[in-house]
């Protein structure tokens, strides 16, 4: 149990330093950074999503043969439909991109709330995605393995970290103190550990459904990695360092559930 609790508070963690950097830095995050950042995280996610998800997830539907594959196709489907219901419903909050006013809205505090409500929506499916994959090594009903249940935690809590700075320092920026500031920053994880909690507590219940609840965390990670972090990684001159460090977290997560496993 103290192992679930260190592992569903390290993504928000990643959060939490990320707007503490408002105490810290007067500029934005360097950009080398952030698509360094940017790409290990990506890396990360993708080799999370292949080797602890998705084979795991067609390994608990094994006994349905040729068609073992079919829950992991499905969930992966919702999670990627979820995603995209939420890009319609929010706007995308790029690391780069926090000076546009949302249309109809130009009020400071429609800023700071929609800021807020975007990331935190954006942060939701990843805290279920760590949820998923703890439940399942609670349960023992699939082959995730406390190390890669840790990497992909870890592996959150650095995409989470550049988040967490894009919602605080931009609302210093503007006016806010540091202190509100990164207290909107800190909000904005704090449904991920929650999200991650309650997706524990319901699939502990429905270890049917565990292959279905896999693909689905695979496939919102998926959404995550490449409509907001490779966008973000390949930005710019100088893109080669979000791919290496994109393929650094690629072999790092792999070699981490391989051996390890």
């Amino acid at each position: 149990m103290p192992e679930v609790i260190q592992g569903l508070s390290i993504p928000f963690l990643g959060t939490t330093l990320g707007a503490a950097m408002v105490f810290l830095m007067r500029g934005e995050l360097n950009r080398s950074v952030q698509r360094a950042l940017t790409g290990f995280a990506a890396g990360v996610m993708v080799a999370a999503s292949i080797w602890s998800l998705l084979i795991p997830a067609m390994e608990e539907a094994a006994a349905l043969g040729r068609l073992a594959f079919l829950p992991a196709f499905i969930g992966f489907w919702l999670g990627i439909l979820l995603l995209l219901l939420l890009d319609s419903l929010v706007p995308h909050l790029h690391m780069g991109a926090t000076d546009a006013e949302p249309e109809g809205r130009p009020s400071h505090l429609a800023r700071t709330t929609l800021m807020v409500f975007a990331v935190a929506l954006h942060n939701l499916p990843e805290g279920m995605a760590v949820g998923v994959v703890w439940a399942g090594l609670l349960t023992g009903q699939s082959e995730i393995t406390l190390a890669s249940a840790f990497a992909l935690s870890v592996g959150i809590a650095i995409q989470n970290f550049p988040e967490g700075a894009i919602v605080s320092m931009p609302l210093h920026a503007e006016g806010e103190s540091r202190g509100r500031a990164f207290l909107n920053g800190f909000l904005s994880g704090a449904v991920e550990p929650v999200g991650a909690a309650l997706t524990i507590a319901f699939a502990s219940h429905v270890v049917p459904l565990m292959p279905y609840l896999l693909s689905f965390a695979a496939g919102a990670m998926m959404y995550v990695v490449v409509e907001e972090l490779i966008p973000e990684m390949s930005e710019g001159e100088h893109s080669n360092v979000g791919v290496l460090m994109f393929g650094l977290g690629f072999t790092v997560m792999m070699a981490l559930d391989v051996a390890l496993g």
